[in-house]
């Protein structure tokens, strides 16, 4: 099963921007670890990051054409696109949302709420890069049970 994780602005800077909230791994890392880790599980990983919306609304366009699983983590995006909360309501294809930190806890995000949460079959928040790990984990589950 073919599975695209996306990820939304600033997390190329993985490693280098607020180590203290979003750990030292950095985006190319953390692709190497997902298709690792989606390997181990039966999974074919393909890791995407970008800062423009439009292009992550395509990927996400394409996700729903080709009922592509998603793990998504829009960052920013999360808190006010109408656009990527009607991308991800096209989707046929579990999707997982992922953050790194938890959006929750942390008093400087200026909206809590999620517009990716109401289309996602899990949350996964708080657990650093390793939450990518259990998406993952959470869509081969679901392919198998």
């Amino acid at each position: 099963m073919k599975v695209l994780v996306l990820n939304g602005p600033n997390l190329g800077r993985l490693g280098r921007r607020q180590p203290e909230i979003y750990g030292y791994t950095t985006h190319d890392e953390l692709a190497d670890r997902c298709v690792g880790w989606g390997l181990d599980l039966g999974l074919e990983v393909e890791v995407r990051q970008t800062n423009h919306e439009g292009e992550l609304l395509d990927w996400l366009n394409d996700a729903a054409d080709t009922e592509t699983p998603v793990v998504l983590n829009a960052a920013a995006w999360t808190h006010y696109s109408y656009a990527i909360f009607d991308a991800c309501g096209q989707l046929t294809a579990p999707l997982v949302e992922v953050h790194i930190s938890d959006p929750e806890s942390r008093p400087e995000v200026f909206r809590h709420t999620s517009v990716v949460t109401p289309h996602a079959a899990a949350v996964i928040a708080g657990y650093g890069v390793d939450g990518y790990r259990m998406a993952l984990e959470h869509l081969a589950s679901s392919r198998n049970g």
